[in-house]
């Protein structure tokens, strides 16, 4: 058996007029602020897409969904999500397990995260317990504690028989 590990990372702009979405989750954010991006801007299955494609050095999410293609303007990250489990299966690998670290002062991810949990396992054809998400703070440090943006890091660990 063949094991390969990946890394993504993903960061947008926190702005007004937009929604907050976060493993395919709709949430309020105390300002009213969303992620702005070309696609739904969901950091979280981003960084998730990029840790696959990097496992499997396949560069990383804007080479399949470029940022200046009109076809993925407002795109929901999940369904892209999808695309991306289905290019790593075609290849004969599978995953074993994610796990993800959401950087934000606010909102407060607690509540969420069991439905960010099954909502990215099913989209991934995984049980919710192979998909960690958690959350944390940064302390009012950086972009993502002055609350100009939101982060998320993420590994994928894969497996070929």
């Amino acid at each position: 058996m063949q094991l390969r590990l990946g890394n993504g990372y993903d960061i947008h702009r926190l702005v007004p007029g937009r929604p907050l979405i976060l493993g395919g989750q709709q949430l309020e954010h105390p300002a009213g602020l969303g992620l702005d991006g070309h696609s739904d801007a969901d950091v979280l299955v981003h960084a998730i897409m990029d840790a696959l494609l990097g496992a499997l050095s396949l560069g990383d999410i804007g080479k399949y969904f470029p940022p200046d293609d009109p076809q993925w303007k407002g795109a929901d990250s999940l369904v892209l999500l999808e695309q991306v489990v289905a290019l790593v299966a075609e290849r004969g690998w599978s995953v074993i397990n994610v796990d993800s670290v959401v950087i934000a002062e606010r909102p407060k991810l607690k509540p969420h995260i069991e439905a960010m949990r099954a909502a990215i396992a099913a989209r991934m054809g995984l049980d919710p317990d192979q998909v960690g998400v958690k959350a944390t703070t940064n302390e009012k440090l950086g972009p993502e504690g002055r609350e100009e943006g939101i982060s998320c890091q993420a590994v994928a660990l894969l497996q070929k028989p």
